[in-house]
């Protein structure tokens, strides 16, 4: 068997002026054909799907396209967007002009919240195009991210499709229960059918966790124990990320059974049902105003992460807030405070002076110079790194955020890239200077849920409500595409 394989993943923030170029997808690696196999199946959902063939002793030959992720960012431009149609889409027709080489699958690893300048629906127009090369008998399986707007030509053009299970993510996870059902559709054990079901709501990211208890928790328990229902194959509960501003966004639910098409309706609309008598639930907010949560983070015993909801990189914000900055700057610490920040000029400032110079800048607040402004401060330049860093990260095994530099400020040491990267969110940013993460008091991370890299330091997690364009506080967001009416926006929304 021949199974072509693509990953084109980008999860994009309407409200962000940063494009997403094909320099983008190569911070996170950009590969094609041997290139491909050799460096771009370790990690995520791909490296899930060789598992899951190698666990069922499944005899395949894969056929590498193009493998990219950007994470997250502003809009795609369009030429980058067509540069990855237009690779993979080509490679599959050259493979079906070839009696030989017709590729029996295709397995598309992608996100599912990608949206271009031209185009709001990225991944469905990739997905239909395919299925326009591929024909009608040719499975095609299809592994998202569970933050995806679904919408309706992502589930007419796909044969499966399978999202992530938990928050935080696990991407090989994904790949893994998408490649069993592919080895199972190509031996001919199951016919997969789908359900789609959309619900008119979107909520802030507070709430994203399936661990603790919490109705998001709930929610992906009930896809689990209705997964245990005869000819069901997978369900994939999908609330979308909260800062896509398309006519179809919103949250979804797929439902794939074994040729049951009324059971995968009947399902979806009950998993639907039940996030929208919960959507109060899922609404509940934790974080404070940013000065009260530097005040709480200071009275906490041991290390405290501080979330900057309305910066975070991992939703497509640029991370160069100096919201937290400020306040930061304002109050007396014994032990350090780390902060990352996004400044390509900074960077090169701190490398034209050297190690153990004085720096005057002026940081951040250039991106977002909407929810904040650059500081002025004179800084002592630490040490001087970046490049490459190899660690497992958000379903990748590397990442290259630039040159990179550690300033001090008094009790603030501040991680500064050149792009986003990983925005502070592993601690290797802080590692590859040297920093005990460890010894220090608080560290602020550019997400407001994935702190999964912090979790053998016991953190306690205070989020802080900061203005910017992941903010917590969505009716805030300048929408204009959206659809309304639609749950919190709107007062009267109807379901059902």
């Amino acid at each position: 068997m021949r199974i072509a394989i693509a990953k084109y993943g980008q999860e994009t923030n309407s409200f962000s002026s940063t494009l997403t170029t094909l320099d983008t997808f190569r911070k996170f690696g950009l590969y094609q054909g041997s290139d491909f196999l050799q460096h771009g199946v370790n990690a995520g959902p791909i490296a899930g799907l060789f598992a899951a063939c190698q666990d069922q002793a499944f005899s395949w030959e894969p056929i590498p396209l193009v493998r990219g992720w950007a994470g997250a960012s502003g809009k795609i431009t369009e030429e980058t967007h067509d540069w990855f149609v237009n690779n993979i889409v080509t490679q599959l027709a050259n493979q079906m002009n070839v009696t030989d080489s017709i590729p029996d699958a295709l397995f598309l690893d992608l996100h599912g919240a990608a949206q271009a300048v031209h185009l709001d629906d990225c991944e469905g127009e990739l997905i239909a195009q395919c299925r326009d090369v591929l024909g009608k008998e040719i499975p095609i399986v299809v592994a998202l991210d569970h933050h995806a707007n679904l919408t309706e030509k992502m589930v007419g053009s796909a044969s499966a499709i399978v999202a992530h299970r938990t928050q935080p993510h696990d991407p090989f996870d994904t790949g893994y229960q998408a490649g069993k059902m592919l080895v199972d559709i190509l031996q001919g054990q199951v016919n997969p059918i789908m359900a789609l079901e959309k619900i008119p709501m979107l909520t802030h990211q507070e709430q994203f966790l399936t661990s603790p208890a919490g109705p998001m928790q709930e929610w992906f328990q009930l896809a689990r124990d209705r997964e245990r229902v005869d000819g069901v194959l997978a369900i994939s509960p999908c609330p979308m990320q909260p800062w896509l501003d398309t006519s179809e966004a919103g949250w979804g639910v797929v439902v794939v059974t074994d040729g049951d098409k009324s059971l995968a309706q009947e399902i979806a609309e009950e998993m639907a049902w039940f996030a929208w008598e919960n959507r109060s639930r899922f609404m509940k907010q934790t974080s404070v105003p940013p000065e009260l949560a530097v005040e709480k983070a200071l009275h906490t015993d041991g290390f405290v992460i501080l979330s900057d909801t309305g910066d975070s990189v991992f939703g497509g914000a640029p991370g160069d807030s100096t919201v937290l900055l400020k306040a930061l700057m304002d109050i007396t610490c014994e032990q350090d405070c780390l902060i990352p920040m996004v400044d390509p000029e900074v960077v090169q400032q701190a490398y034209v002076a050297g190690e153990g110079a004085l720096v005057a800048v002026e940081i951040g607040g250039k991106q977002d110079c909407v929810f904040s402004q650059p500081v002025a401060i004179e800084c002592e330049v630490v040490q001087l790194g970046g490049g490459r860093i190899e660690v497992e990260v958000i379903g990748n095994d590397s990442y290259d955020a630039g040159q990179a530099v550690l300033l001090r400020w008094r009790h603030i040491l501040l991680a500064v890239t050149e792009t986003e990267g990983v925005g502070g969110n592993h601690p290797v940013c802080y590692e590859q200077f040297g920093v005990d993460v460890n010894g220090v008091k608080l560290a602020v991370l550019k997400t407001a849920s994935n702190f999964q890299y912090y979790r053998h330091l016991s953190p306690t997690i205070i989020r802080a409500d900061s203005n910017g364009m992941t903010m917590s506080g969505v009716e805030r967001l300048p929408w204009k595409s959206l659809s309304r009416p639609i749950f919190p926006l709107d007062d009267e929304v109807k379901f059902g």
